[in-house]
């Protein structure tokens, strides 16, 4: 089996040109960022859907997989804003009336992490059950 011999800068360097050495390492990290980035950004992550509707959750109960990192997809139907707040889950974020937003949890353990909204605590309430 052929060994491909380890290419160094210094020897990249003294083939180059001064003038051309800045663009081609310039141009090396963009090549390699361009390889890892996909990788990285295509971290696989569940989306669970979580909808607010006359001041309720629905569904009151999300379940997500432990130890994984997960999407919830927040609509808020009503015409007034309300904020999803979870001590637990350390997550505090305003949906304005009538638009989405998206909340990242975890990767959490096993466990029940419970939810409300804030302006309207006494009737919206939920909890993530991960399993």
């Amino acid at each position: 089996m052929n060994k491909v011999p380890a290419v160094s800068w210094s020897l990249i360097s003294s083939l180059l040109p001064s003038s051309l050495l800045l663009p081609s390492l310039l141009l090396s990290n963009l090549l390699l960022s361009s390889l890892l980035l996909p990788s990285l950004c295509h971290a696989e992550s569940e989306t669970v859907t979580l909808e607010i509707r006359n001041h309720l959750f629905n569904p009151a109960e999300v379940y997500v997989p432990a130890n994984k990192k997960v999407k919830m997809l927040v609509t808020n139907q009503d015409a007034t804003p309300e904020e999803f707040e979870s001590y637990e889950l350390n997550r505090e974020k305003v949906i304005m009336g009538n638009s989405k937003t998206v909340i990242f949890i975890g990767p959490l353990p096993a466990g029940q992490y419970p939810f409300f909204g804030e302006f309207n605590p006494k009737t919206a309430q939920g909890m993530v059950i991960a399993k």
